[in-house]
């Protein structure tokens, strides 16, 4: 063995473990979650105090289990999961188990609690289609957040063409979704050249990268991070918005420090807001993002889709209507815009102007510390 072969070996056995160990804890969370749903069902056709709690299990669970990570919603999608892919209990028991060293984790254990007899007969097993990958091979190549999207599609058809396509092509989620929503099916379907479709549509695919699993949100909630570490972007940006929050506290405006990285759920899908203060003065939310980049139409339509969420979800009693604050610079300059998020009412705008910022404040900010900090 010379050096470079030394130094090949040892990147190649880095690169190998990393990848062995992102896939196990991947297989974990869907094993927990599937696990999890088990539970829940079996509760609801057998526990003796089931009765007590009726629709509100889910709720109920959430608030006294208090595990990041396993809200309502996750609940419910476990309880999905369960139901949608029963056979998951024969995979567990079988060669997927041993490798995984399942007795050692407990799961074996956890599976003889869970009664076969819950085990639904009539939805995955029975329906799916013959061309389908096994559940094994699911488990083994997809992540928690690949079942969400799939669990989405009710036709057991429709849902295994994705399947495939997934493991075939190694597509990410963000593929996925992509694929479901330009409707891939149903343009096979309609298509005289179904090979020539499929051809193209994998020319186009980057596929996933174990670095992509990493930062599913999944993932980190399941490994206990907080949700800012899933989003953070340039070590710049997320320095600048450390002295930016400090900037707005010290100037004794009536900015009250809500949250950071605050996550909000819109539809299926979770956001992330960089920085949300009340305001004591103005009575209302301001929402704030940061992009180190000019200002583009798309960070608005981000801002705005937050400001108007806010405004129906989170207004309170005597609110004001929210206030999007969108601050962006490229290094060379900066450049701030307001997106007042539908004020129409003058007074109100006016003691905003008042009893925000100046623009040139913020834009004198962003050049100093855009400048003094380092690049990531």
């Amino acid at each position: 063995m010379n050096f470079d072969q030394l130094i090949t070996n040892l990147r190649e056995l880095d690169r190998s473990l990393k990848e062995r160990a992102v896939k196990v804890v991947n297989i974990g969370l869907t094993v927990r979650n599937w696990l999890v749903g088990a539970h829940l069902v079996e509760f609801e056709q057998g526990g003796e105090d089931r009765a007590e709690y009726g629709e509100s299990l889910i709720p109920t669970v959430a608030k006294r289990l208090a595990i990041r990570g396993l809200p309502p919603t996750t609940l419910r999608l476990c309880r999905t999961l369960y139901l949608a892919y029963p056979e998951i209990r024969q995979t567990l028991s079988g060669e997927l188990g041993k490798g995984l060293m399942m007795s050692q984790l407990g799961i074996q254990q956890t599976l003889s609690v869970v009664s076969e007899k819950g085990t639904p007969q009539t939805s995955a097993e029975s329906t799916r289609p013959g061309f389908a990958p096994s559940v094994g091979q699911l488990l083994e190549q997809l992540t928690f957040s690949h079942f969400v999207e799939l669990l989405r599609i009710e036709d057991p058809l429709q849902r295994a063409f994705y399947e495939m396509e997934c493991v075939k092509g190694v597509w990410s989620v963000r593929e996925l979704k992509r694929q479901i929503g330009s409707l891939l099916f149903e343009r096979l379907g309609l298509s005289t050249d179904k090979e020539k479709l499929l051809r193209l549509t994998a020319e186009e695919v980057t596929p996933s990268l174990p670095a992509d699993i990493i930062k599913d949100p999944y993932i980190f909630e399941f490994l206990g991070l907080a949700p800012k570490e899933v989003f953070r972007e340039k070590d710049l940006e997320t320095a600048l918005l450390d002295h930016l929050q400090e900037f707005l506290l010290e100037l004794g405006n009536g900015f009250c420090f809500e949250d950071r990285q605050k996550k909000i759920r819109i539809g299926h899908s979770d956001y992330f807001v960089d920085l949300v203060f009340y305001h004591r003065k103005l009575h209302c939310h301001v929402l704030i993002e940061l992009k180190v980049e000019p200002f583009n139409h798309v960070n608005a339509g981000q801002l705005n889709t937050y400001v108007n969420y806010y405004r129906k979800r989170e207004m309170a009693e005597g609110d004001n209507p929210p206030i999007g604050l969108l601050l962006c610079t490229d290094k060379d300059h900066a450049l701030v815009e307001y997106a007042l998020g539908g004020m129409d009412e003058h007074l109100f705008v006016s003691t905003y102007k008042v009893a925000l910022p100046k623009a040139e404040e913020l834009e004198a900010f962003l050049l100093r510390e855009s400048k003094d900090l380092p690049e990531s």
